[in-house]
């Protein structure tokens, strides 16, 4: 069956590579560009744009509401599996799979008449993300652009902020001319195309020298070079860089699924909110841009570092802003702050452990993700409910931001494998 599959797909791929003219790692790039930010653009950013839409078609309060993006758990209970998956089989079915279950889901939240309902297909959708997202872009980055790979992880995940970009207007557009119902269908269908496109063209095999470097950097002797996951799991390094990347991980379940409706309790209207948000998210890519390039001179891990602690000054700003004009000034520090976080998630394990387990690993890291979209959504939702706002609730996560940074600031990268360790281990 998979040669069935894979002749078809490799003469089309191979056609592509003639007709574009340039090297392959583009095309696959481009693709997981386009993956990352339709899934991040539907999940996160255009959730708040259906908030209020629900709670006035069904009456659910804001917290009830929120519990849907509390279930993107689900995320990190199996992300483990799912890098395992991608680390035995590769990336491309992992992710032909994971895009299918977010089309599932949102096309079956379209159909939402209960409460329960919508939690299911919600829990749906975020067993489909790491296998559409970070996971799948990381290795494949690292195996196509092996010398380049901060500054071409900066450029993937900057589709993470396209997704801002294009989806949340896209999005509140299609709620106002035909509702919500429709709104859920349209990122279905999306989804459902862009799983085609991931099956025709993402592939994992480089040419043994090309303009990128080649594969003899991103591999040893054919194989993924880095350390196994049970290395990984021993080294302090570890649980450091999870700590990090899990509290920084809040503003991806709370600020930017919230912020529309913050953002309005202040003042503002749905579409200067919509807005505000869809420019953070044109900053964020520039920050992902900027942030790619310093990891390649920084380091990944420092370079999370400074971003967290721009974030906390962003998050800060719009404490204090309200609903004043210096709200935009907000948008344009957390934005550059965020969006180079977003580049810097796999960067920094892949700097730290290598490519060879990166699916397990990443997942792992990823399965720490659970106790940030578990409460995070729940404590803003019941704090705004019980205070009529989400000052509080940014500033608990300013101080989150704060103790990742430190956990970061005393991690230190894991050696890699010598050639000769790698002989010795197999010996």
């Amino acid at each position: 069956m998979s040669t069935l599959v894979g002749n078809p797909v490799r003469t089309i791929t191979g056609a592509i590579a003639r007709v574009t003219g340039m090297y392959y790692g583009w095309n696959v790039a481009a693709v997981a560009f386009l993956s990352t930010g339709v899934s991040v653009g539907i999940t996160g950013y255009a959730f708040g744009a259906f908030i209020e839409p629900l709670e006035t078609e069904f009456g659910w309060t804001r917290t009830e509401i929120n519990v849907a993006i509390a279930l993107s758990f689900v995320s990190g209970l199996v992300a483990p599996i799912v890098g395992r998956l991608m680390d035995r089989y590769g990336a491309r079915p992992v992710m032909v799979a994971s895009l299918l279950l977010m089309s599932a889901g949102f096309l079956l939240r379209g159909v939402t008449a209960e409460l329960w309902q919508f939690y299911l297909f919600s829990a749906i959708v975020s067993v489909g993300m790491p296998g559409a997202t970070i996971l799948p872009a990381g290795r494949l980055v690292g195996i196509w652009f092996p010398r380049k790979r901060g500054r071409m992880m900066g450029l993937v995940t900057a589709g993470n902020n396209f997704g801002g970009l294009t989806i949340v207007p896209l999005a509140t557009a299609i709620i106002a001319l035909a509702g919500w119902r429709w709104g859920f269908a349209s990122l279905g269908f999306i989804s459902l195309f862009l799983a085609v496109v991931v099956f025709l063209v993402v592939r994992e095999n480089p040419p043994d020298s090309g303009q990128e470097g080649g594969r003899s950097t991103a591999t040893r002797g054919g194989q993924l070079s880095g350390v196994m996951s049970r290395e990984a799991f021993r080294s302090p390094s570890f649980y450091l860089i999870t700590v990090g990347i899990t509290f920084g991980a809040f503003t991806y379940s709370v600020i930017l699924t919230q912020l529309i409706p913050h953002l309005e309790n202040e003042g503002f209207n749905r579409g200067a909110a919509a807005g505000a948000l869809t420019m953070m998210a044109a900053f964020g890519l520039i920050g992902k841009i900027i942030f790619g390039f310093a990891s390649e001179s920084i380091t990944a891990r420092l370079s999370f570092i400074v971003s967290l602690v721009i974030q906390a000054t962003g998050l800060l700003l719009f404490i204090v802003a309200g609903g004043s004009g210096m709200v935009w000034v907000a948008v344009v520090v957390f934005g550059i702050g965020f969006g180079g976080m977003g580049a810097l998630n796999a960067l920094i394990v892949a700097e730290a452990f290598g490519l060879r387990a990166f699916g397990s690993i990443m997942g792992m890291v990823s399965m720490a993700g659970i106790f940030p979209h578990l409460a995070g959504p729940i404590f803003a939702g019941v704090l705004f409910d019980a205070t009529g706002n989400y000052t509080l609730a940014f500033a608990i996560i300013v101080g989150l931001y704060l103790v990742g940074a430190i956990a970061l600031l005393t991690a230190r990268s894991t050696p890699l494998p010598t050639p000769e360790s790698d002989a010795e281990a197999t010996a």
